[in-house]
This record gives C-alpha cells, structure tokens and sequence, in this order.
C-alpha cells in the first residue's frame, strides 16, 4: 500500500464535504502590479493584532521613533511585537476603534509621521541555512510576524510546535475568498522572494514534503512560482479546482493530504503544518532583509473605487487615507466600507479605523454590486446550510442554541469548529444571518471561559495561601512548643521555678496581703478542692510545670458564695422590719407586707404628735377605735395606697387635735370604727374614694380643733360611715363618694366658725348611708353630689342666723337614697331638683324670723305615694297639691312678727323606689322639694331657738 506522500507526489487528490461556487469578482483588482499607498500624516497602531497576549509598551508619548524600531516587548511566544511602519514622533496612547466586527476600541500608539522613512539598524540573517533553527524562529518572533492569511496566528509559536512533529509543509495560495486577490499578485510579482521564504521554512521545519496549494483560477501565478522553484528545493506546486472555502486551513489538508484534522485541534496533531504566502514573503524580508513586519499587501477592490489594485499598505494607515488617495465615490444612498472578502468580511462603523496585520481587503460594493439590507425570515428547514458546511455542522441547530444563548449547546454541537465561511449563509433561502448568530456566541463562550480561568487561577493562589498559612502556623506552634519545653528542662535543671508558677504564686500572696482583716470562712469542700488543686500544681510543677488555675478558679467560687449569702442576709434582716406589726398568717404576697407597714409607721407618727401636745397636766382621753385592715386589702398594688392614705390622715388629725389642747379640759374625741372592707380597692378607683374621704375627714377635726379657743366641753360625735364594697365598682361612684365628703366637710367648718360664744355644742350627723347601688350609672353620681350641695348650703345659712346664744339642736335627719333612684337619667335629674327646692325652703325661713319668737310650724308629712305617677295627670295633681302647701307655709312664717316658740317639724321625705318609674313622677317628687324648701328659708330667718325635728 502507498503511503500518502507517495500517493501525494503520484498527483491524488481529495475531497471535502460541502462548499460552494459564488462569483469570483477578482478580475476588478488583479490586472495590475502591487503600488505603494504611501506614508499618511498619521498612523494608529493596535497594540493587539494577532491572537494572544499583547506586548508591554516601550515608549512614551513625546518619543521620536524610527522606522522598523519595536514599540513594544514581550518575553512569551504568544506574544509578538509591533513596529513603527515609518519615523515619526509619538502623539498618543489611547483608546481607538480598531478592525473587528464588534467595532469596540482598544489601545492604540498613535505616530505622527515626518515623511523622511528613516531605518533603524537592522539584523540581518542571510546565511540563514548555517544558523539554528531556534535562533531564526527568535528572529521571526522579534519581528513581529503573525499569520497574514486572516488568523494572526504567531507564527513563531507555530513553527516552534511544529519541530520535529511533522513531516509536511503546505503553503496555502488558494485565496479563495471573491474579490480577493493579494496573495495572486504577491505571487506573480515576487515569486522569487516567496520562495526564498519558503527554503527558510523548510530549513527550521524540515520537512519530508513542501507543498503549495493554488486554485486553478490563477494560472498567472501558478507559472510565476513553477519559474522560480528548482528540483533541489524539493517543492510540489499542486492545483486544486476552485471551490469555496478551499483556502481554509482544515479544507486544505483534506484536499492535498486525506488527512482531516480532528475537532478543536490544529494541523500540527497530524503532522502537518501550514503558512499563508504572504507570511512566507514577510519571513524571507525579515530573516534576509532585516525588515520586520510593518507593511503587507491589501487589496482595494469594489465598483465604488475608481482605482482599483493592490498595494503595499503600512500598518497603522488609516483606511480613511486609502480611500481618499485611491478615489473612492461613495454610493449616496448606500455608503458602505468592507474589511475583508463578500463571505468573511464585516463592514466598518467609520472609515478612520487603521490597517492591520490580518486586514488584506477593502471592498466598497455598489448597491446594486451587493444587497446592503437582508430581510431574515423564518427558517423553512430545507437543510441547504448543512449540505454546503465544510466544515460538517448543522448550522440550523446551532442557529437557534445560538439565538436562545444556549451556550452549552452550542458547545455540544461543536460551534468551535466553524470557520465562519459563509457558506451556509449564502444557500439560506430566508436570508437569515448564520455567521452573525455565530461570532456572537463564540465571543460569549469565549468570555465565560476566560472568567472560569480567572476564577481557577484565583481558587488555587488562595489554596496555596491557606496551605502556606497552615504550614507556618505549625512550624510556629512547633518552635514555640519546643521553646517552652527547652525553657523547662533550663529551670528545672538550674533549679528555679517555672514563670507561670512564679505568677501564680505573686497573686495568691497579694490576695493574703488584702484579706488578713477580713478572712473568708472556707467551707470543708472548697478547702478540699483548693488542697486538690494545689496536689494537681506540684505534681505537674515537678513533672512538666504545667500551670494549673484551679485554685484561681476555686477562690472566685468562694467569693461567689459568700456574695450570695450575704444578699440573703440583707434580705432577711428588711422582711423582720416590714413584719413588726401584726399581720394574719394568711398573708401571701410582699405587697401586703407593704400595707402592713405604712400603717405601723402611720400609728408610731400619731403616738409621737400625742406625747408632744401633752405639755399641761389634763386628762386626756384619745379613744381611737380599732382600725382593721383585712388580709385582702392588698391583693392589688391600689388597695396598699388606699390603706397608706387612710393611716397619714388619721395621723394628720391626731396632730392637730393635740396642738389644740392648749388649756386643761376634758377632751372627748370619739372616732367610730372605720371599717374598709376587702373590696374597697379591688378597682383602682375605689382606692381613689377611700383616700378622698379620709382626707374630708381630716380638714373637718382641723377645722373644728381650731375654732375651740375658749374652755368648753365638746362632744363630737361623728357616727360611724360605712363605705360599702360596690361604691366604686364604677369610676363615677368615686366621683359621689368624693363629693359627699367634701360637703361634709364644709359644712363642719360653717358650723365651727359660728361658734364664737362659750355654748355646749352638740353636732350630731346622722348615719350616712350610701347604698351599693347608688353609682349603677352615671347619673347616679351627680344625684347623690346634688344633695350633698344642698344640705351644706342650707348648714351655710343656719349658722349664719345664729347670731345669739341660744342653744341649738341641729337634727339632720335621714336621707336615704334607694338604689333605683338614678336607674333612669330623669331619676337624677328628680333627685337633684328635691335638694335645690330644700335649700331654697331653708333660704326663706332665715329670712322670715327677724324676731325673736317662737314658731310652731307643722308641716304634715307628705308622702308620695308609689302610684301617684302612674299617670301623668297624677302627677299634674300632686304637683300642684305640692305649691299650695308651699305657698301657705310661707304666708305663716310672715306673718309670725311675735316672739314665740318656734317648732320646725319637717316630716320625713320619703321618695319611693318607684317614683321616678316614670319621667312624671320625678316631675311630682322634684316639686314637693321645692315647696318645702322654700319653707325652711323663710323659717330660718327668724332669729329665735329653733328646734327642727324630722
């Protein structure tokens, strides 16, 4: 069997999967020999143009550089650098758009040129077959040379992986691109100098075949080369047909070799390796002239070019300048600039973007020439894309990943191997983008991969940190262990105490020093644990001198218990004082405790005021009744203030009673039993009650104690008030409670400023019964408040009436108030309008007796009956049964101008409970009041002994 070298030279060739055969368009820019485009005013130089890392920038802004001389450095493979293309200084570094299809910017070395193209030095190699192939792959890499086929790979870094891995050389002159024609001129206008690149090639490879692939559309070319080349230099010119993407790489070796180059990989993993023409041609200038890479051949080419060709470019020319020189005359209405060929090119945003080591065409197509606008439609699913793929893809699935940015996909379906020809774009039917959706999901993949790397070079620099970290914290750990134990076996050996031991030791003598005053009790157990602690100390001391804190430890303990008993103690010693009274054993919380002790204090503060007012030798008789406070008082935290208010105005009064005794009489001061039930404070407003009641109590002994300037006998007999334990089960049965005592109390002070003549003085108050129900509503309250109004008006005018002495009998009958009386509003309102018609009757008889005589005024009692309001004519009739007697009474009370025996008898007034039933007989009730008010004002007029009996 044959080997495919031998098959090669027999002349075989093969065959790729798919391609296409567009119009060729090359007869516009081939007919005439490559021109010089001259040296523009400014250049703008790319520091990326080629595929890899860019070099460091050696320059600064303000340097003049000359031509050839390099503008950055790199120490990589990867990495090539640039050249300044002609002498001129440096203007700027900065951000310029560059030739990509995504029209972005990068950073660029911008040379104003000054015409005079003057060279550096140059090193030369034209004995390169007696020089090393390592040392001319160097030189080629300084130069600055990248694939000038489209790629831009650094052909250095190619040839480099090529040594001794292959054994054939393909030189790609196919240029099967349409439009394209640089590498047919470069070929028919230097073919000697092409293959003299060639022989260089051969001699760093070395390679058992060199084969150049051209279309057979060059024919031109193909006799330039044959001229040229000689048996020894053992090179195959093979002419393939012309079919698109044939110039490709991997299409090819397929054709010229049979070999297919496997997926994401290059030609070098089968034994091949490949370089473009016009790279061949930029190698010979820079191993034999010295030249590096800073100009190459471009083709301007397009019906919108009046001059058409090719032309020898520097890089960096601005194609704004090409344009220009060559006449360009743009299409009004289509004005469009492409970089590269119809397939593979790309149009430019503007035309001030530079030319570049892979830039090799200007096309500036006519409307008519090329469609500027594709309308994409849907895909119909003809297959016509997969059929002409060289490359083997199925573009529909890889549109549609591409197109959902399903990147993943994408990359199953091995989107890295597309060349990006165009192929499939140019059969699709629906005029749909192939190409585009492609570029922009390689670019994607592209940068999710770079980020990847990014993130694994940043995972493992921090995992080799920690590991460095780790490793020095135990090489520390172990240098201050072996540290220590080296300082132990020093002290031990020369006899001394370890420093921890010694530390130990300076606390526990300055604890002694500040406890031989007041040394602790050790409890057996804590002295057992600190001998315990102090054995474990001298075993370890003698053994390895370890320090040992448990006597530390122990110590804070004792201290900790001692505290405790101490706080307990305290604790003890405040509940004995607050327990000094007697309390029943059934008390059961410390709010009690409390009460019990505000009234102990109260007690203690009225014995003291008591043995200071005794300074005169005089009986004294206090009889202060016993005061009981229940064991429930103080369930809530409201019924001990309730009680504390009590006890400070029982105290208050027993003090200003005992500063009144100042002469020697007998005092009498009887105070009843006051009796606070359990359910005074079970509200916080029945707390509020008792305290107003206790203090009307103590304003009116004030008062009274006061008035007894001269040596009489008084007898103040205050009966007993009973406050039930539903008085403030409301708010407002506070308010009743409250005003009672006020008037109460203002009515005992009246009476006690009327007294200024020596007379026995008899006051006696009747029970005041409040009942349970009295404040059920609101109303209630202002009713029992109306009455307390109304008597002290009427005490108010009696007093002021008795200007002479005479004695005086005061008898205050009993009011009671039902508990239905305020069951309805009207209720009060009937209550309220009994007290007004009394103090009016009161006003009236003071007026009428301004003689001293006796009266004898007998009002009948009168009573409502129940049903007197059943009806409202009823009420009509009593009502008016009512102002007669009032009118009769005063009449009587007028007429008596005589001194006589005045007899007041005010029968008792009785308002049944269903009395005020009804709206109307509040109305008869409030009338009848009203009349016998009247009476009583004009009965208290009459200055005479007046004696009125209930």
């Amino acid at each position: 069997m044959l080997s495919i070298i031998e098959q090669i030279k027999q002349g075989k060739l093969w065959d790729f999967h798919g391609g296409i055969h567009p119009a060729e368009n090359k007869a516009l820019s081939s007919k005439q020999a490559i021109k010089a485009a001259g040296i523009p005013q400014e250049l703008i130089l790319p520091l990326k143009q080629h595929i890899g890392s860019r070099g460091d920038i050696i320059v600064n802004i303000g340097d003049y550089v000359l031509k050839g001389q390099p503008l950055t450095q790199g120490d990589i493979a990867m990495c090539v650098p640039i050249h300044a293309p002609s002498s001129g200084t440096i203007t700027a570094i900065e951000q310029r758009t560059t030739a990509h299809p995504s029209g972005l910017t990068d950073l660029c070395i911008v040379i104003a040129t000054d015409n005079q193209d003057t060279w550096c030095h140059a090193t030369q190699y034209p004995d390169y077959q007696d020089r090393d192939p390592a040392e001319l792959i160097e030189a080629i890499r300084l130069a600055g040379i990248a694939g000038l086929g489209g790629a831009g790979f650094p052909t250095a870094r190619k040839l480099q992986g090529g040594l001794g891995n292959v054994d054939i050389l393909i030189i790609n002159a196919a240029e099967c691109e349409p439009y394209i024609t640089a590498d047919d001129r470069l070929m028919q206008d230097y073919a000697d100098e092409v293959i003299e690149g060639i022989r260089i090639l051969r001699h760093i490879i070395s390679p058992k075949l060199t084969l150049i692939g051209i279309e057979d559309n060059k024919p031109d070319a193909i006799k330039a080369l044959e001229a040229c080349v000689n048996e020894d230099d053992n090179i195959i010119i093979r002419v393939i047909p012309t079919k698109y993407p044939s110039g490709s790489s991997k299409q090819l070796v397929k054709l010229l070799t049979g070999r297919e180059v496997p997926s994401q990989a290059r030609s070098t993993s089968i034994g091949v390796i490949m370089q473009n023409v016009g790279t061949a041609f930029a190698i010979k200038r820079a191993i034999v002239n010295g030249e590096p890479l800073i100009e190459r051949v471009v083709t301007l080419t397009g019906e919108a070019f009046k001059q058409r060709g090719n032309v020898f470019a520097l890089l960096g020319t601005p194609i704004a300048y090409l344009l220009e020189k060559f006449d360009y005359k743009a299409d009004k209405k289509y004005p469009r600039v492409i970089i590269g060929g119809s397939l593979m090119g790309f149009t430019l945003p503007h035309a001030n973007v530079p030319i570049t080591k892979i830039t090799n065409c200007i096309l500036t197509p006519k409307r008519k020439e090329l469609p500027l606008h594709t309308y994409e439609m849907a895909c119909i699913r003809c297959s016509a894309c997969a059929d002409a793929c060289p490359a083997s893809l199925l573009p529909q699935q890889l549109q549609w990943y591409a197109k959902d940015k399903n990147y993943d996909k994408c990359e199953e379906y091995n989107l890295s191997d597309c060349i990006e020809c165009g192929a499939c774009a140019y059969v699709c039917p629906s005029e749909i983008p192939l190409v585009q959706y492609y570029r922009q999901a390689k670019a994607e993949i592209w940068e999710r991969k770079q980020d990847e790397m990014s993130a694994e070079r940043a995972r493992q620099r921090f995992e080799a940190k920690q590991q460095r970290m780790d490793r020095d914290k135990a090489e520390r750990e172990n240098r201050f262990a072996k540290a220590a134990t080296d300082r132990r076996q020093h002290m031990a050996t020369a006899g001394g105490d370890d420093a921890v031991a010694a530390a130990i030791a300076r606390v526990k003598a300055k604890q002694a020093a500040a406890t031989d005053t007041a040394t602790p009790t050790i409890k057996p157990a804590v002295a057992a644990a600190i001998a315990k602690a102090k054995a474990k100390q001298a075993a370890s001391v003698s053994e390895e001198a370890i320090p040992d804190n448990s006597e530390m430890a122990a110590l804070r303990k004792q201290r900790k218990l001692q505290a405790r008993e101490q706080k307990a103690a305290k604790h003890a010693e405040l509940m004995q004082q607050q327990t000094v009274t007697e309390q029943p054993p059934e008390q059961a919380s410390d709010k009690k405790d409390a009460v019990a002790a505000a009234v102990a204090r109260a007690k203690a503060r009225k014995a003291a005021q008591q043995t200071q007012s005794s300074t005169d030798t005089q009986p004294a008789v206090d009889a202060k009744p016993t005061t009981e406070v229940d064991t429930n008082v103080a369930v809530d935290p409201k019924k001990a203030a309730v009680a504390a208010a009590v006890a400070r105005a029982k105290a208050r009064k027993a003090a200003q009673q005992a500063q009144s005794s100042t002469e020697t009489q007998p005092a009498v001061d009887a105070k009843p039993t006051t009796e606070v039930d359990t359910d005074v404070a079970v509200d916080p407003k029945k707390a509020a009650v008792a305290a107003a009641v206790a203090r009307a109590k103590a304003r009116k002994a004030a008062q009274q104690a006061q008035s007894s300037t001269e040596t009489q006998p008084t007898v103040d007999a205050k009966p007993t008030t009973e406050v039930d334990t539903d008085v403030a089960v409301d708010p407002k049965k506070a308010a009743v409670a409250a005003a009672v005592a006020r008037a109460k109390a203002r009515k005992a002070a009246q009476q006690a400023q009327s007294t200024t003549e020596t007379q026995p003085a008899v006051d006696a108050e009747p029970t005041t019964e409040v009942d349970t129900n009295a404040a059920v509503d609101p109303k209630k309250a202002a009713v029992a408040a109306a009455v307390a109004r109304a008597k002290a008006r009427k005490a108010a005018q009696q007093a002021q009436s008795s200007t002479e002495t005479q004695p005086t009998v005061d008898a205050e009958p009993t009011t009671e108030i039902d508990t239905n009386v305020a069951v309805d509003p009207k209720k009060a309102a009937v209550a309220a309008a009994v007290a007004r018609a009394k103090a009016r009757k009161a006003a009236q008889q003071a007026q009428s007796t301004t003689e001293t005589q006796p009266a004898v005024d007998a009002e009948p009692t009168t009573e409502v009956d129940t049903n007197v309001a059943g009806d409202p004519k009823k009420a009509a009739v009593a009502a008016a049964v009512a102002r007669a007697k009032a009118r009769k009474a005063a009449q009587q009370a007028q007429s008596s101008t005589e001194t006589q025996p005045a007899v007041d008898a005010e029968p008792t007034t009785e308002v049944d409970t269903d009395v005020a039933g009804d709206p109307k007989k509040a109305a008869v009730a409030a009338a009848v009041a009203r009349a016998k008010a009247r009476k009583a004002a004009q009965q208290a007029n009459k200055v005479q002994p007046n004696i009125e009996e209930e």
